[in-house]
């Protein structure tokens, strides 16, 4: 019964994951009508466009109302990168406080709760006529991701304790992620060029809420049981003076900077320099689905043979990442691109796979088995490279041009690899002596150990 409820919490967390990222990404094809209507021009021809159907020539722009202010400027690119990162910025902001919430309350509630925001978010996402409710539905995103993301990642690894099994659960929730980010943007489109523009929210929100209704009927608020025999967790700012999972957040944020950066340039970047296609600029990411979850598959199967060697699998995908991202302003055609493309969605699931189970042994081994304080550290290592790249890639390639950016970030890549040398005896580390770990060590070892144990006995 209890394998069959963690594999049924682990479906829940792996859709809260993938709803999340397919909204994160979903509004990609969305959001050009929204620039269109913004400008005044054929997005919202006027105030006698129909209020649903499709308008000959205009697919689905005529469900757009037309009272957007025309944009004054060059401020549209600004507004837009402010959209896409208000996410990462919010999330960023209250990781820290639910990282240390999570701890107290357990994982089960504020992942109901982040998905209660999540829910909220969607439906504002299919309703939003402005720029404004659509920055407000944004950044609530951000929200329910700061809590539902971080308690469910954390959630696996609470009920997958042991080895390999843990690696195998965290790799599932990677997959999970890879997909809904890949995914999106030809599932908005479609939906949005053949049924509306609130089809796609209102179809993510449906399942958003039968998730929370799953884990409603699996863990309900009331049963705070598990939660007694939780010991009080470390406190997340000792977590980030800890020099081990220092080395693995700024690992975490580095690799995954190339993908953050390049999802807002380089399809400006391939129209002007290959005169690539709308299709061919929708489909660049699609195939890049497949090298991440086989590097998922290989890093689980290779921490389960060589799990000493976690370390050196985070430092190898570093290195692919940094080579693939300088190999980008190489290419010339849109097959080209593809190839490091790929290159860098297989680095980053060899470094997220390898190093986000060894966050949860560093808690095990250095100080108190409860995970929510350093899974918030991992998701603000995402969300500091998130909520950087729509802003700050697009004026690096203006001021310095598409080549110096993926240099830059291949280098930072490259030179960050060895690095992680320091984590290559962590394996070897003793379990910390917390109440959890004691109760599940071999035997006691000296008279005063002897002593507790009994006295826990009896």
């Amino acid at each position: 019964e209890a394998r069959r409820q963690r594999r049924l919490l682990l479906v829940v967390v792996c859709v809260a994951l993938l709803l999340d990222n397919m909204l994160y990404m979903v509004i990609v094809p969305i959001i050009p009508d929204y620039i269109a209507a913004m400008r005044g021009g054929g997005g919202a021809a006027g105030p006698s466009a129909p209020a649903g159907g499709n308008g000959s020539g205009g697919g689905n722009r005529s469900l757009l109302p037309a009272r957007y202010p025309p944009a004054t400027g060059g401020n549209e690119d600004v507004q837009i990168g402010v959209l896409f990162a208000s996410k990462a910025m919010l999330q960023l902001l209250v990781n820290p406080l639910s990282g240390t919430l999570i701890d107290r309350v357990g994982y089960e509630v504020p992942l109901l709760a982040g998905l209660a925001v999540m829910f909220l978010s969607t439906a504002t996402f299919a309703f939003a006529e402005n720029y404004a409710t659509l920055f407000a539905a944004r950044s609530l995103q951000g929200l329910g991701s700061a809590f539902a993301d971080t308690a469910g990642i954390a959630l696996i690894a609470d009920r997958y304790a042991e080895e390999p099994a843990r690696s195998r659960a965290l790799g599932t929730a990677l997959a999970c992620i890879s997909f809904g980010s890949l995914a999106a943007p030809p599932f908005g489109g479609v939906l949005y060029e053949f049924a509306g523009k609130r089809v796609p929210f209102l179809v993510l929100a449906c399942v958003c809420l039968l998730d929370g209704l799953l884990l409603l009927a699996l863990a309900p608020p009331g049963a705070t049981g598990a939660r007694a025999n939780m010991p009080v967790g470390t406190p997340i700012h000792r977590l980030m003076a800890d020099p081990y999972i220092a080395v693995v957040a700024g690992a975490l944020a580095t690799c995954n900077i190339p993908l953050a950066f390049l999802e807002p340039t380089i399809a400006n970047w391939m129209k002007d320099s290959m005169g690539a296609s709308e299709w061919e600029v929708g489909l660049t990411w699609l195939p890049a689905f497949f090298p991440h979850v086989l590097g998922v598959y290989v890093t689980v199967r290779l921490a389960a043979a060589y799990p000493h060697l976690q370390w050196f699998y985070g430092a190898l995908g570093m290195a692919i990442i940094g080579a693939s991202s300088c190999l980008v302003p190489a290419c010339r055609n849109f097959g080209q691109v593809i190839i490091p493309l790929c290159g860098i969605c297989f680095g980053i699931a060899l470094v997220d796979t390898a190093l986000l189970p060894t966050l949860a042994f560093l808690v095990d081994v250095r100080h108190v088995s409860v995970y929510g304080s350093v899974y918030a550290i991992a998701d603000i290592s995402y969300s500091v490279a998130y909520a950087l790249g729509p802003i700050v890639a697009g004026q690096i390639v203006h001021t310095m041009g598409f080549a110096q950016l993926n240099l830059g970030m291949g280098l930072a890549n490259v030179l960050y690899a060895p690095v992680l040398l320091f984590l290559k005896n962590v394996c070897q580390m003793k379990p910390s002596h917390s109440e959890r770990n004691i109760l599940l060590e071999e035997g006691p070892k000296g008279l005063y150990d002897t002593i507790k144990m009994e006295e826990r006995k009896g």
